[in-house]
């Protein structure tokens, strides 16, 4: 069981308020021992206290990672206007005692609204977090670009698919469109901004990139690993979707080394690096089949991503968060449907 600590600091006069309202029967908290709560109303595994000023404290909660986002709602829908108020999200690598497996909260009386969030995922918080930093347009971001560019076109160019793997293995694309999937869900027009600017550096980079080794260096169009990525059917589009979703799950869930072999499976980079270096080398006809796979692959992760997060129950906290983040979604949607029937189309007249 994956498990978080949620450090909570807040005014000491709030502590018994907090523990009530953990505890849902007005019932005050036994802060000294790691137990199961199995009769609290929320599934709290243990809480500690400690006073580290004269007059705010620090709660310790311990709790399941996809329990946790239900959590941090209740205490900031709480709290959130104490001075002070602050909370903390830490990953638990292991704990002595284990939690014992038996040891399950009883929820007779959890509301379906305090019960929304039940899906097996980090909250909501964690993964913004992540995804906050992956749509940052950094000097490391930048030389991840070059340098699993520079992989793809060697491979491309020796026809050699174990560099093509390795560049596809670096993924530096993968991060801002998932962001972007994330802020679209979420309507954050902050998030989406930072996401588009990172995506559309990477792409104009790795463009001109690739152009300029395609100017100077010999391209055959016909060697296989440049072949297979100038032209795209429904299997190219099915598989993208597909990797789109499992994308997102591995970053719901907070597993990156799933991420890796959907890096692999999508394969953003190497159509994107192929279009620049059959660009650079006159090869225009073979080039806009290798965009239209890249441009295929990057609508299908985004529309994957959008559609996961919304299953996954991701929303925003606040109600008029909510109605906004429904249109940004709608709208989305829609144009990345048009956009997918729009490439679609031309990839019909194209056989």
């Amino acid at each position: 069981m994956e498990l978080r600590l949620i450090e909570v600091v807040l005014p000491e006069r709030n502590l018994e308020a907090l523990e009530k309202l953990l505890d849902g029967r007005g019932e005050v908290l036994d802060v000294m021992l790691l137990r199961s709560l199995g009769s609290y109303r929320y599934p709290v595994l243990g809480v500690w206290r400690e006073r580290f000023s004269t007059e705010e404290i620090i709660v310790r909660i311990l709790a399941s990672a996809e329990k946790t986002e239900a959590l941090t709602d209740l205490i900031s829908d709480r709290f959130s206007n104490e001075d002070g108020f602050r909370i903390n999200i830490l990953p638990v690598m292991a704990t002595i005692p284990g939690m014992p497996e038996r040891a399950e909260p009883c929820h007779t009386e959890v509301s379906p609204e305090d019960n929304k969030v039940s899906k097996e995922r980090i909250s909501r918080e964690e993964l913004y977090a992540s995804l906050e930093t992956a749509a940052k347009l950094t000097k490391v971001y930048i030389a991840m670009i070059v340098l699993s560019s520079v992989i793809a076109a060697a491979g491309l160019l020796s026809n050699n698919v174990v560099l093509i793997i390795g560049a596809m293995v670096v993924a530096p694309l993968m991060g801002p469109n998932v962001a972007l999937a994330l802020a679209t869900t979420l309507g954050d027009l902050t998030l989406a901004r930072n996401a588009l600017r990172t995506n559309l550096a990477g792409i104009s980079l790795a463009i001109l990139l690739s152009v300029l080794l395609g100017f100077v260096l010999p391209v055959d169009p016909s060697m296989p690993e440049i072949r297979s990525r100038t032209s795209v059917g429904l299997a190219e589009v099915i598989v993208a979707f597909a990797s789109g979703c499992a994308g997102v799950l591995a970053f719901t869930t907070a597993a990156p080394a799933v991420i890796i072999g959907v890096a692999v499976a999508v394969s953003l980079l190497p159509p994107l690096v192929a279009f620049g270096l059959l660009l650079g080398a006159g090869y225009v006809s073979h080039a806009t089949g290798a965009l239209l796979l890249f441009l295929v692959n990057l609508i299908s992760v985004n529309l994957a991503g959008v559609a996961t997060f919304i299953a996954q129950g991701i929303l925003p906290r606040n109600w008029w968060e909510a109605d906004r983040a429904r249109r940004a979604t709608s709208i989305a949607i829609v144009l990345w449907v048009l956009l997918l029937a729009a490439l679609l189309m031309i990839l019909a007249t194209r056989i």
